[in-house]
């Protein structure tokens, strides 16, 4: 039996559901692939017509509840989505934040209210919301975050500054983690805020990257940013519980952003070392090409497999287990993609380089999965001191 480069061989741990799911969606990514989303990205837009055509066909929303529009299914099936539409190098970053973050922090913590608002714009892709965490004093460290909220009355006052916020520019609002302040003990406690895009005081910049995507980066900053008392999202002394219900899924859906994207450039190599002649043989029957390629199919395999038990974990609601399952899965996976990507351009050589193979600007791209949104060294770290039991050095 033999399969095509960088179809998924592990599909015995998938339900003929999650199978059918990847054949849709890998029909809708060859619809679109690379070059349109190239071609949005180089003219300043945004990937409209996929983002709604896949609405419409109700993957965007397959992880939301079914009472709100969506499909009823969990983060297993939204990395399917984002993995196949990456395979076919058209991966849309947004559905990270909006349906995977956002729309499950609302869906398990919200009010009644912030459900019916939010969730079905989020499910029918209508609407979308942006997640504010990272500030520029902390990076990774989330016990140093600044964004204070205080309460004036029934109404919160936000002040504080994010960076590297994808796609606030589009968002119906913007997801912020802030702290407040325990009346018992004194210490700050992580919150989350619902901060709609035009809230006075509300102001963003585009930070401007070498990465060329079409999904921008923004420096926000909340000069005390007045909200009503309903825009708090779940419990003000909930703590570390409702923000890792938003990063755990941040983690299993950055997995399958870079295996998609590491499918997506060995095909290509794959492809092109099957026809590329300079000796008597493809260049594909050469050891010193094959046997890399192979080694870079195996370490995709491997991390999508950890990325799966990540979500079923998570969509069982072992929130611990998922935790370190979902960590574990991002570093696999941002890995390989880096040595997939790096190995593909090297298959082609000069060739790889150019803009007509479109395999040089995943050079770049592929870097931020080991980057963002923890980097591979805070993963080890957790690893370290949670799996491990080995003590902190910090």
């Amino acid at each position: 039996m033999s399969t095509a480069p960088g179809t998924p061989t592990g599909t015995v741990l998938e339900t003929e559901e999650h199978k059918a799911l990847r054949a849709a969606v890998a029909a809708l990514g060859r619809r679109y692939g690379r070059e349109y989303l190239a071609k949005v990205a180089a003219e300043g837009g945004h990937p409209d017509e996929l983002w709604a055509e896949a609405a419409k066909l109700g993957y965007l929303g397959v992880n939301l509840p079914e009472e709100y529009g969506g499909g009823g299914g969990g983060i297993a099936e939204l990395s399917i989505v984002l993995e196949e539409l990456g395979a076919a190098g058209c991966p849309l970053l947004m559905m990270v934040v909006s349906p995977a973050i956002c729309g499950t922090v609302i869906a398990r913590f919200g009010t009644e209210e912030q459900k019916r608002a939010w969730l079905p714009g989020l499910a029918d892709g209508s609407r979308t919301m942006a997640f504010g965490i990272t500030e520029p004093d902390a990076g990774s460290n989330s016990h140093r975050i600044t964004t204070t909220a205080r309460r004036d009355g029934t109404d919160w006052i936000l002040t504080g500054r994010k960076v590297f916020i994808s796609g606030v520019d589009i968002a119906d609002a913007t997801l912020i983690v802030g702290r407040t302040e325990d009346a018992r003990t004194g210490q700050l406690k992580p919150c989350l805020f619902i901060v709609p895009r035009d809230t006075p005081g509300f102001g963003r910049s585009p930070i401007d990257m070498e990465l060329h995507a079409a999904e921008k980066q923004f420096e926000l900053v909340l000069d005390e940013v007045r909200l009503p008392g309903d825009s708090l999202v779940g419990e003000e002394d909930a703590g570390l519980l409702q923000l890792f219900a938003g990063l755990n899924p941040e983690r299993i859906m950055t997995a399958a952003f870079a295996i998609g994207m590491g499918r997506h450039a060995l095909a290509k190599a794959v492809d092109y070392a099957k026809t590329r002649q300079v000796w008597k043989q493809p260049i594909g029957a050469h050891q010193a090409l094959a046997h890399p390629l192979a080694q870079a199919h195996i370490d995709l395999e491997l991390a999508r497999l950890m990325m799966q038990k990540a979500a079923h974990l998570y969509d069982a609601g072992d929130d611990m287990g998922a935790g370190e399952a979902a960590n574990m899965a991002k570093y696999a996976a941002a890995e390989a993609c880096v040595k997939a990507v790096d190995q593909s351009v090297h298959t082609l050589g000069g060739n790889g380089l150019t803009r007509e193979y479109g395999l040089a600007s995943l050079i770049t791209a592929s870097r931020v999965a080991r980057i963002a949104p923890v980097s591979r060294e805070m993963i080890l770290n957790f690893v370290s001191h949670q799996t491990l039991g080995l003590p902190k050095s910090y």
